[in-house]
């Protein structure tokens, strides 16, 4: 009885394993090809790299990839040292621009001999002339004095000169009032001011829009309410010439 033989199983790669590596060794090629002729902008790439190590770039960038020409960080803080002096050069402007008011200010309280009545001052605001109760007003009143008119129609004058807005603030000491007129040093204050824009108007033809009425009552003093003295101190009117561009 002849045995039969038997089939040897072959033992190696399957036949799909075979293409399956060919088609990914093709598709590395190709890849390999794609590469080999593209080309890598350095500095675009060492730029970006730096954007990931540095946050300071988005404060100056929309995004973190730059333009064709991309700047250094040294660069980029050079530009906003830039910026800054830009800032301090236009404070110093407004700077000049109120020692230039006060000068004319000055200027014409000597012309008008009225530096002993007006006191002028600068400030961040502007330029304050400080007038004292005494000048125009009777006690707890706000009509006008007719001692007082004169004054006024001087510093009319100098407003009418001037294209600036003026914002005119009436202040109190702190002994309360109480009458049918004036219920408390709010309304005294704030008429008093009213007054005396009422008055600048009517005597000099300034457009009323250039104008604020404001009634601090006793809540700015100038010195400590304590005496009759400093009462009357900041009993007072202060006009306020405002820088061109501060309406308020």
């Amino acid at each position: 009885m002849k045995l039969r033989k038997k089939k040897r199983l072959d033992k190696g790669t399957p036949k799909w394993m075979v293409t399956y590596a060919d088609m990914v060794t093709l598709v590395l090629v190709f890849f390999i090809l794609l590469f080999s002729m593209s080309q890598i902008d350095l500095v675009k790439f060492q730029a970006i790299s730096e954007s990931f190590r540095n946050r300071m770039i988005f404060d100056y960038y929309p995004s973190s990839v730059p333009n064709e020409n991309p700047t250094e960080n040294s660069e980029i803080k050079q530009e906003n040292e830039g910026s800054i002096d830009f800032d301090n050069g236009e404070r110093e402007n407004e700077q000049d621009s109120l020692d230039n008011l006060l000068q004319e200010v000055e200027a014409f309280l000597d012309q008008n001999n009225l530096n002993n009545v007006i006191a002028a001052n600068r400030t961040e605001q502007g330029v304050v002339l400080t007038l004292q109760e005494k000048l125009l007003f009777e006690s707890g009143e706000a009509a006008i004095l007719s001692s007082g008119m004169p004054f006024l129609d001087k510093v009319g004058t100098l407003l009418s000169n001037i294209p600036n807005h003026v914002r005119v603030e009436g202040h109190t000491d702190s002994r309360p009032i109480s009458n049918f007129r004036f219920p408390s040093n709010w309304e005294l204050s704030g008429a008093r001011a009213s007054s005396v824009i009422r008055f600048i108007i009517d005597n000099n033809g300034i457009d009323k829009r250039r104008f604020i009425a404001v009634g601090y009552g006793d809540t700015r003093p100038i010195a400590e309410n304590n005496s009759p003295e400093n009462w009357s101190k900041n009993r007072r009117v202060e006009i306020v010439i405002l820088e061109l561009d501060k309406t308020n």
